[in-house]
């Protein structure tokens, strides 16, 4: 089993940034990608991006086209954390995002092995 912690969330005007933190613990080894996921409310959860998770040195990402050029995805793999930069914030950024673990490759879809608890972050006008 795999564990997953988000934490970094909060309240923002718009144009602000928050940096999301998501902390894995547990049989990390078979995990390939970690991705980050939101939903707001009456919505159904998306994809906002991925990252490749293979303890090698090179990794890929991939992000949905409304993040893109805003939102950011690194990791360090000495602490088994990944992390979502969101830079320009806008009041339609507003969700709970989760953070997942899956042991397959990038992918945006749902199937992921592994979900955090979420964390929420709003974006106020």
């Amino acid at each position: 089993q795999v564990q997953l912690v988000e934490s970094g969330g909060g309240l923002v005007q718009a144009g602000g940034s928050l940096r999301l933190s998501c902390a894995a613990s547990g049989r990390t080894f078979s995990i390939y990608t970690r991705g980050w996921f939101r939903q707001a409310p009456g919505k159904e959860r998306e994809f906002v991006g991925a990252i490749t998770w293979s303890g090698l040195t090179d990794s890929s990402t991939y992000y949905t086209d409304s993040v893109k050029g805003r939102f950011t995805i690194s990791r360090d793999n000495a602490k088994n954390t990944v992390y979502l930069q969101m830079n320009s914030l806008k009041p339609e950024d507003t969700a709970v995002y989760y953070c997942a673990a899956r042991r397959g490759g990038l992918s945006s879809d749902l199937n992921y092995n592994y979900w955090g608890q979420g964390t929420q972050v709003t974006v106020s006008s």
